[in-house]
């Protein structure tokens, strides 16, 4: 009997010592995490948007940096999730940071300047994200998901978000509304 739980506990810690530090997959589940509300409508509290968005067709973009190449990513994916509210298309952005309140104004000016109305801008209290996504150390990384299903994870350091990359990531929305 010792022998049976020693050996499934070695392969428990043998699964998950082959899966840490791997990024989700498409077709995986996205983990709830949480984050602060800085211009959406919970503006101030704490809340799981993989939670309220469920199975509806989401864009996240977790980013590191508030910068011209990210203005341009949001304004173009806020403004497909604006055509398509009715398919319950959502989509929320999330800095990544180890001093998330220093930067809640420069979101909310963010927001206001390249005028961002459907897509609420968020902080996460880590400069690595969520733990269990595992994100590279890029700079940007966009995920979108449907039915509860990663369908598309890209990751882009500053300087490869390009207009043209910009069109490229924005065309995958396809890919959780069709």
């Amino acid at each position: 009997m010792k022998l049976t739980i020693a050996l499934s506990a070695c392969a428990l810690m043998l699964t998950t010592a082959a899966f840490a530090g791997k990024e989700l997959e498409l077709g995986e589940n996205p983990p709830a995490f949480h984050v602060t509300d800085v211009t959406g409508p919970e503006a101030g509290k704490s809340l799981c948007y993989r939670c309220r968005f469920g199975n509806q067709p989401v864009v996240t973009i977790f980013t590191r940096q508030i910068n011209d190449e990210l203005a341009t990513l949001v304004k173009n994916v806020d403004q497909v999730v604006g055509q398509n509210q009715g398919e319950k298309m959502a989509a929320f952005v999330v800095l990544l940071s180890d001093d998330p309140t220093a930067h809640e104004g420069e979101l909310k000016a963010f927001a206001q300047k390249h005028s961002i109305t459907n897509t609420p801008l968020t902080v996460f209290d880590d400069k690595n994200g969520p733990p269990s996504y595992n994100l590279t150390n890029a700079d940007f990384t966009v995920m979108m998901w449907v039915d509860s299903a990663v369908k598309v994870n890209e990751t882009f350091n500053a300087g490869q978000l390009s207009p043209q990359a910009v069109t490229q990531v924005v065309e995958k929305t396809d890919a959780i509304l069709n």
